[in-house]
């Protein structure tokens, strides 16, 4: 389900870029999208989520059904609340909003500056989009109930939705109007709607579909709010840090928003498929080893996440870094997304490409931490991490401009997760038998072999531009195709098996 997510995501871009390219339209557009998703992963899939699931496991197993129901009902209620609030102070105060995380443009929109229209369309795109926000929280809530009995495609295949919407937008209705990225916003709003009605039927059926009540000093909303404030920071570095990346990109030259934004998008789709859905099916599994107290299994189930991650994450980091360009080019360079476009984003592709396994390794280790119910360490080790992006951009966005925004977070995020996997493995949660660092051995040597194979039979880049779309998107599929035969055969001869895989050591 997630991949079919994934995909329709890809679409939904190549579409996007066709419409709108990476000017000043698209610049915009990527701006009033992201500070909604940005809040989404603090009230919602992110932080709420650690903190919910682990608390509702423990209602769900050790007490009666009406008290579950309650828990659902009294945290639906109270966060309904806060963020109907959030969102009507947003919509209202849209131009704050645009001037709090685009000050570049608001600078120049108070200046007179030539390009002012950039703040006057963002603060207009917001009012638009930022309801997203609610929808996507009660979403949340719903996948989170779901995932946590077990069910989790429902809450999987729920961003097709959104895609869809979009998609539709941009095909039927964007193409009409004036400005088009209007259209696309509309197409957010609609999207988000849909996500939220799809999941009602199935949270009925499974008998959680309460009435919401407030209920802030319910002590099941105290705990999850005590967890949720410090995971806030500890699972939403990485979406921080793109957000400090933005606001310094209001600063740089047009388009430099857009070709962070096409780079995180390919980025994005290894992430969500394999990084993301790994930690959310471990982390109710996870959390019942603990309320379990059976350390022994906790310590498979982790290994086993960390294991699929990096099987799965190293080669596809290793993928991203030497196709970026014509990766971009057969998915993008299309209508109003150009040659140069192409180039442009592949350097940030690279560079965020480098921190791919971190961010994957991330949401895994991370997982550790929630599932026991400790979510103030991993803020801790988040606010380093955030501390060292600050550095990092200071260190290269200086001579390096956008692309120096990339850097600095893929290596933000590897800071990140070398703090959480010491203080596992010190504590003897992270086991990492002699079976896994074998495991890591081979899947290293494997995929240096794939990325050998790909560098010796891709062509030139001047070969590609010579070609048309169709061969370009087959010269793309057999490279890819050749690497992933020589990453799995190298496997096998190195001593690797599926087995090592689907049984924990």
């Amino acid at each position: 389900m997630t991949l079919i997510s994934r995909v329709l995501g890809l679409v939904r871009d190549i579409v996007i870029a066709a419409l709108i390219g990476a000017g000043q339209a698209a610049d915009v557009f990527f701006f009033a999208n992201k500070i909604p998703n940005f809040l989404r992963r603090l009230f919602a899939e992110g932080a709420f989520a650690q903190a919910f699931v682990p608390v509702l496991t423990e209602y769900h197993r050790g007490r009666s059904l009406d008290e579950t129901r309650l828990l659902i009902a009294r945290v639906a209620g109270t966060l309904g609340t806060i963020i109907t609030v959030v969102t009507i102070l947003a919509v209202i105060g849209s131009p704050v909003v645009a001037a709090m995380f685009g000050f570049g443009w608001f600078l120049d929109y108070w200046q007179g500056g030539p390009h002012a229209e950039k703040f006057e369309l963002a603060s207009l795109l917001l009012k638009i989009t930022f309801p997203y926000l609610w929808f996507i929280t009660f979403t949340a809530l719903a996948g989170a109930i779901l995932n946590t009995i077990g069910k989790f495609a429902v809450a999987a295949f729920t961003p097709v939705f959104l895609n869809v919407a979009i998609i539709a937008a941009a095909w039927w209705l964007a193409p009409n109007l004036a400005q088009p990225e209007i259209g696309l916003a509309i197409g957010v709003f609609a999207g988000g709607l849909v996500q939220f009605l799809f999941q009602l039927p199935f949270l009925k059926r499974a008998g959680f579909l309460v009435r919401p009540r407030w209920g802030w000093n319910d002590p099941g909303v105290k705990r999850i709010r005590l967890l949720m404030l410090p995971a806030i920071f500890g699972v939403s570095v990485s979406q921080i840090n793109l957000l400090f990346d933005t606001l310094i990109a209001s600063f740089l030259m047009t388009g430099s928003i857009s070709w962070l934004y096409y780079a995180d998008r390919l980025l994005e789709f290894p992430l969500g498929l394999f990084g993301i859905a790994i930690a959310t099916v471990i982390l109710p599994a996870l959390s019942a080893r603990h309320v379990d107290q059976s350390l022994a299994h906790f310590r498979e189930t982790l290994d086993w996440g960390v294991r699929a991650v990096s099987m799965l994450g190293l080669p596809a980091m290793a993928g991203l870094i030497v196709l970026a360009q014509p990766m971009l080019m057969v998915l993008f360079m299309r209508g109003e997304f150009s040659v140069d476009d192409s180039r442009m984003a592949s350097y940030s592709l690279m560079a965020y490409g480098a921190g791919l396994l971190s961010f994957m390794l991330v949401k895994v280790l991370a997982t550790g931490f929630f599932s026991r119910q400790d979510t103030k360490r991993p803020v801790k080790y988040g606010i380093i991490a955030m501390a060292a992006n600050m550095v990092f951009n200071v260190i290269f966005a200086i001579p390096f401009g956008y692309v120096g925004l990339a850097i600095a977070t893929a290596l933000s995020g590897t800071v990140n997760a070398l703090l959480l996997a010491g203080v596992l493995y010190r504590e003897g949660v992270l086991a990492l038998p002699r079976a896994t660092l074998v495991f890591f051995a081979r899947i290293i040597a494997a995929t240096l072999a794939m990325v050998a194979v790909i560098l010796i039979l891709s062509p030139p880049i001047t070969s590609w531009l010579e070609q048309g779309n169709l061969l370009r998107s087959l010269w793309l599929g057999g490279l890819i195709g050749a690497g992933g035969l020589v990453y799995g055969a190298s496997f096998l001869l190195l001593g690797g098996r599926l087995r090592h895989l689907r049984t924990p050591h």
